[in-house]
């Protein structure tokens, strides 16, 4: 068994639907891990990888399971249920015990050989270290989702944040111990990351094709994230909706002088229905997008005030002695 002070590393992992990807992305990261450690003179028990299982329906967790039978610096997370990716890094970073933090998807679209240019970069006094693609190997509708995404949240917010970054990212305790305070529910971790301050810095690294399997953000998965995103921490939608607002009220005041002096100066009837009633649906589908907004923000507050916990954890499969406590 380890304890938390023999470990230097952990490694976080989320997992949704990954059978296919798993054997490489353990395979790959222990051939890193190792000689990262040996370096550093740590013993054998000096990298963790926590693998959170995020509801997977297929055979995941049997072979996280499967790996922490072979090697039990192989930690693994069963979440009840699916919490999402965000909520199922929160969840490892919850559990991580090493010094030095890393977090990468699973579908090893961001190399596991990358992670010493991390450490390297992290041991110049920096607190947070995240990278930064420099070039997208994506289909093209999620290249131009992702670019539709960044474009929106860029332009509502005025959070500095560095656009075409990955979730691959490396932290020391400190800044993991500091960001665990953080609480809210509707979590957007890239956002989060930024809001903190400490002293980040950003390395461009590559972007490999899938290794196997499917991307899970759909179309409709990206647009939740940029709601999420961007009401998380902006309320400019808001503040644009109230402009709007203004702006037709006046054009619909001014408008209505107009048609009031045509008829009793000018005797002119306003005629006009279909024109009347393109008005009307027009101004009840704004105030309907307006209320939805609304309703969004409402939404959030009604999430944290039920104070649900972020996630529930089914399954643990770990040896550390912390654990068995």
């Amino acid at each position: 068994m380890s304890s938390m002070n023999d470990i230097a590393f952990s490694i976080v992992v989320p997992i949704f639907n990954e059978e296919e990807n798993l054997p490489e992305l353990y395979r790959r990261l222990s051939s890193v891990m190792q000689p990262l450690c040996a370096q550093g003179s740590f013993e054998s028990a000096g990298f963790e990888i926590i693998l959170v299982d995020d509801g997977s329906s297929d055979s995941s967790w049997h072979i996280i399971n499967e790996l922490h039978k072979t090697d039990k610096r192989v930690t693994g997370l069963s979440l009840s249920r699916n919490f999402g990716h965000h909520v199922a890094i929160s969840a490892g970073l919850d559990n991580a015990a090493g010094q030095t933090i890393i977090i990468m998807d699973g579908d090893l679209q961001d190399p596991p050989e990358e992670i010493p240019n991390f450490v390297a970069k992290l041991k110049e006094g920096y607190d947070l270290v995240f990278g930064v693609r420099a070039q997208r190997s994506d289909t093209l509708s999620r290249k131009v989702l992702s670019w539709l995404f960044w474009f929106v949240f860029k332009t509502l917010l005025k959070l500095d944040i560095t656009t075409n970054q990955s979730m691959m990212r490396i932290m020391n305790r400190r800044y993991l111990d500091s960001f665990k305070q953080i609480s809210e529910k509707n979590r957007f971790l890239a956002g989060l990351f930024a809001w903190t301050g400490f002293r980040q810095t950003s390395i461009i690294i590559k972007h490999d094709p899938r290794y196997a399997g499917t991307s899970k953000y759909n179309l409709w998965k990206m647009i939740k994230l940029t709601f999420n995103a961007v009401t998380s921490f902006s309320y400019l939608p808001l503040q644009l909706a109230g402009f709007l607002g203004m702006i037709i009220a006046l054009i619909s005041f001014l408008a209505g002088i107009f048609l009031i002096v045509q008829r009793f100066l000018y005797k002119i009837d306003v005629a006009g229905w279909a024109s009347t009633m393109v008005s009307i649906l027009f101004m009840g589908g704004v105030q309907l997008a307006f209320l939805g907004l609304i309703g969004e923000y409402i939404g959030r507050i009604f999430t944290e005030v039920q104070n649900r916990p972020l996630y529930l954890i089914k399954e643990i499969l770990s040896d550390r002695v912390d654990d068995q406590d």
